[in-house]
């Protein structure tokens, strides 16, 4: 609920909380002050004190992030290497990729990948935050994102040119595939998750994935 004064409309707790997709409050920093913060806060975060956070609506937004998910994301980011010493087609980066996909939001998918139809002669930007989106984005999920936010980033991540999104559940044990912020398929540990026309000819299975990375049912 807000309140009002004088003709404005004042933010409350809960409204951010809302606006932001009912995130855990922990990952929302006050300092900058809500509405305020820039780029430059999302790189002295990271560089000084070693966090993770995103730029959404000018709120610093920690990264939600566990151990198990990190190896999986780890995992996968070599197998779609592997696949790229193969077939030429862009650069994968892991979960500190940070991406301006407007103005004034960035976010750091866990795993992303860009063709070089974005990257200009092949070569990666010079900026730590590039304006730049992925054409496969893939988000590890962890126990401090919630589906209301997980609805957001997928639809972000496709106003800013994706193709693929995954979305891999660790505890569920599930893949949702979205080939557009509208359209998406869940597939179980032995269903073939593949690359589509993103990366043609990379697939794996989710159960493979996990025993690999030694995460249990």
């Amino acid at each position: 609920m807000t309140t009002r004064t004088s003709g404005a409309t004042r933010l409350t707790v809960a409204d951010l909380i809302e606006r932001l997709g009912d995130i855990p409050a922990e990952r929302i920093w006050l300092d900058p002050a809500p509405g305020t913060a820039t780029e430059k806060d999302v790189l002295a975060a990271h560089d000084r004190e070693n966090r993770l956070c995103e730029l959404v609506d000018g709120v610093l937004v920690e990264k939600a992030m566990g151990y198990k998910e990190g190896v999986v994301a780890g995992l996968l980011l070599k197998m779609i290497w592997l696949y790229l010493d193969e077939h030429d087609l862009g650069v994968a980066a892991p979960p500190d990729g940070m991406m301006k996909l407007a103005t004034g939001l960035i976010r750091i998918p866990d795993v992303s990948f860009v063709s070089w139809d974005k990257l200009p002669g092949r070569v990666l930007p010079k900026a730590p935050i590039p304006s730049l989106g992925p054409d496969l984005a893939v988000e590890v999920l962890s126990e401090g994102n919630t589906p209301r936010e997980m609805q957001r980033k997928v639809k972000e991540y496709f106003a800013a040119g994706a193709r693929l999104v995954w979305l891999i559940d660790l505890e569920a044990r599930f893949v949702d595939v979205f080939t557009s912020a509208t359209r998406s398929r869940r597939l179980g540990e032995q269903d073939v998750v593949d690359g589509a026309k993103v990366l043609p000819g990379f697939s794996f299975t989710l159960g493979a994935l996990l025993t690999r990375a030694h995460i249990a049912p």
